[in-house]
């Protein structure tokens, strides 16, 4: 079957999973989000990337404060029954999300957008994806951003047995440890559809699970306005965006990020990354 055919089947699952509101950024540190992300298109063949020297700031480049170095101690990952939907940090604290990719055509304008106001972001990466653009998978590695396990394929995972969600995720932690140069510390299931095996499996893996607070919707491509709005919205302390940068068309996300970063950092806002905490 075809991957445009796949991506408009994948759609058309993630429309009865719903989207997770605003509303929840207050709702604690662990929740069960119900939406997702449609899963990705073709590769597409795309330039090298082009790589932007970066000047590290006093505080945007910080992972957030109570986490440690990603490597500093031997630790054992906890094994969670819910994701993680928000983090804890210093002060206005968010933390920018992107699944699916990555795709040449869009994930280079991310990125740029990125270093030229020296923040980090997370790439929660399919490996399907990965395989075909690892040069994206080491420009994030040079610029700081961390990389997520996405699965392999974007499955539904409630649909699939042990041995083939294993499959999916330790084949994308396989390409991410090859490209990124270091196995990954956290996973997002494709459309928010977690379940039981999964966090097991996870946990195995060393990764722990993280959702997403305010989602903008831009797979949908609502317009650069609507997914704008919508993070500017949602924005408050402990805030997880999702956003896309693969998948479709999305030139809306690209657009929209150059609008409202520079909007988030003038209101006080530290986007960073979270590292986890070891013993």
């Amino acid at each position: 079957m075809k991957k445009d055919q796949l991506f408009t089947r994948r759609r058309l699952l993630f429309v009865g999973a719903g989207a997770l509101g605003a509303a929840a950024g207050t709702a604690g540190l662990l929740a069960r989000p119900t939406g997702g992300s449609p899963a990705p298109a073709a590769p597409a063949a795309g330039a090298p990337a082009h790589r932007l020297p970066l000047k590290p700031s006093s505080y945007r480049l910080q992972p957030l404060a109570g986490y440690g170095p990603p490597h500093a101690a031997p630790h054992r990952t906890r094994l969670r029954h819910e994701p993680l939907l928000r983090v804890d940090g210093p002060g206005r604290t968010m933390v920018l999300t992107f699944d699916d990719g990555p795709d040449p055509r869009w994930t280079p304008g991310i990125l740029d957008t990125l270093a030229e106001y020296d923040v980090r972001a997370m790439f929660f990466v399919c490996g399907e994806m990965a395989s075909y653009n690892r040069d994206l998978l080491a420009r994030m590695a040079d610029e700081g951003h961390v990389v997520g396990n996405h699965t392999w394929s974007h499955p539904l995972l409630t649909t699939l047995g042990r041995s083939a969600i294993r499959s999916e995720m330790e084949r994308t932690s396989d390409v991410i440890e090859d490209a990124y140069g270091e196995r990954p510390e956290w996973f997002r299931a494709p459309y928010g559809a977690w379940n039981r095996t999964a966090f097991q499996l996870g946990a195995d893996m060393g990764m722990d699970p993280l959702a997403w607070t305010v989602d903008t919707l831009d797979w949908t491509t609502p317009g650069t306005g609507a997914i704008v709005r919508a993070v500017e919205r949602g924005a408050a302390p402990g805030v997880v965006v999702l956003s896309h940068d693969a998948g479709g068309d999305r030139s809306q996300s690209v657009r929209a990020l150059r609008r409202y970063l520079p909007r988030l950092l003038d209101s006080g806002y530290h986007i960073t990354v979270p590292h986890r905490q070891y013993a």
